[in-house]
């Protein structure tokens, strides 16, 4: 019974962002919305319930399942990919270069800070 509470609540939360940004008229998608009203609602109460801890590490133990669909898609549309393999390919390796250029520059600052701070190994 926890899991299916959980699994309610995590899809009640879905709702709530997908009208959300309907009403709203928010350029955002709704799941993410919800996700970010149910990381908000987690930070007022301290963390999850038991049935919300219960339903995220059952979806958590299947999560290599849920990337099926978005394999499908990438099948489905495959001649569109190959006509435009050079864009794509161009801004999968940027966007991967920027992000671990921007991951080591964050690391750099924290480690900087906490040396500034006496704070110990750093």
């Amino acid at each position: 019974m926890r899991l299916i509470n959980g699994l309610a609540i995590l899809l009640v939360y879905q709702l709530l962002g997908e009208i959300s940004v309907h009403f709203l008229q928010l350029s955002v998608p709704g799941p993410v919305l919800g996700m970010l009203l149910l990381f908000l609602t987690l930070l007022l109460r301290g963390g999850p319930t038991e049935s919300m801890d219960t339903a995220s590490s059952g979806l958590l133990s299947h999560l290599s399942l849920l990337f099926v669909p978005a394999g499908v898609g990438m099948i489905v549309h495959f001649h569109r990919i190959a006509s435009e393999w050079l864009p794509i390919g161009v801004s999968l390796v940027l966007s991967t270069v920027i992000t671990m250029a921007a991951t080591a520059g964050v690391m750099l600052g924290v480690k900087h800070l906490v040396a500034n701070r006496g704070g110990g190994d750093a």
